[in-house]
């Protein structure tokens, strides 16, 4: 018996020391990181290296590289952020040298390389014709005078127009564009655009809210033209005029037309207007002025016999 129970214990010792040095043997290995299984268990705890947990294993597929995202893109940059705050802003009026011998009035050299350089016009594009262009800042009944003589003679025109006027008159901004005028803006409420230049957004309401309301009394836009109030500007306000989408145009023919209590003669303003004629004439006019709308009738019989025709205005 007790040499039966001898074997037993030395058989125990053996199994258990093989055992041992086998546990050894895979940790040192880098095999196993954890106890074997319990035989039987069919189990494999965390982190085990079994030959049957590995093959169970699926394989992860590889992640598809992604696309890389476009740059977004760039604002369209303000006024204020595309320089014009560092333009001068001293304050400009526009004028010219009046002749009687029928050409192209000479301007200052600084007013001619400004009007070049942000797109201003003073000289209309064909020789061949005249262009009339009436400001109106407000309505005080001359309007449809105005419209009618201009339908009896077909003649088209430019007119400029306040946000006043559109809001005012908005019959005769339809009627305007029903009779194939042009329309242009004027502003909102009339300043010196030298002004408001140091507010971009101030600055660019003079000319939205002029559209908007044009646009809610026809239904259309208003043309990109901007006759600046008084012809007062300054290299700013030419700029961010130009920046904005807008051709300013000024004239190349103006009178003392524009005080309605101190009308000229009608005989004077077709003289004046008949004498300061040339090729491509760019003529202001205003519609609160009785007497351009007296005269209207015989200034456009005057420049046709002067072998001019007559076109309207359109942005560059």
């Amino acid at each position: 018996m007790g040499a039966t129970l001898s074997r037993r214990a030395t058989k125990i010792a053996a199994t258990y020391t093989a055992l041992c040095a086998l546990v050894f043997s895979a940790i040192a290995l880098g095999g196993c990181t954890s106890p074997l299984p319990l035989a039987g268990t069919g189990s494999v705890p965390a982190g085990a290296t079994s030959k049957t947990a590995t093959a169970a294993a699926p394989a992860t597929p590889k992640a598809k590289p992604k696309k890389p995202k476009p740059a977004p893109k760039k604002p369209k940059p303000s006024s204020a952020s595309t320089g014009t705050a560092a333009l001068g802003n001293g304050l400009l009026a526009w004028n010219f040298q009046r002749n009687k011998k029928h050409t192209v009035p000479e301007i200052p050299s600084e007013a001619r390389r400004l009007a070049k350089r942000y797109g201003a016009m003073y000289v209309g594009p064909d020789p061949k014709l005249v262009y009339l262009t009436f400001d109106e800042g407000y309505e005080n009944g001359n309007t449809p005078q105005i419209l009618d003589t201009l339908k009896a003679n077909n003649v088209h025109a430019t007119f400029f127009v306040t946000g006043q006027f559109c809001r005012e008159a908005p019959k005769l901004c339809r009627r305007m564009l029903a009779e194939g005028h042009v329309v242009g803006d004027h502003s909102d409420s009339h300043p010196s655009m030298p002004s408001v230049t140091g507010d971009p957004k101030r600055f660019k309401v003079q000319l939205a809210k002029t559209d908007a309301s044009f646009t809610k009394a026809t239904g259309k836009p208003i043309t990109r033209l901007f006759r600046p109030p008084m012809g007062e500007y300054s290299t700013r306000s030419l700029a961010m005029t130009d920046q904005l989408g807008y051709t300013t145009v000024f004239w190349s023919f103006a009178h003392g037309d524009y005080d309605e209590k101190n009308q000229p003669p009608v005989a004077t303003t077709v003289s004046r207007v008949l004498t300061g004629s040339h090729p491509g004439a760019i003529f202001l006019l205003h519609g609160m002025s009785t007497s351009d709308t007296g005269a209207l009738q015989e200034i456009i019989t005057g420049l046709r016999a002067q072998g001019y025709g007559f076109g309207t205005l359109e942005p560059r």
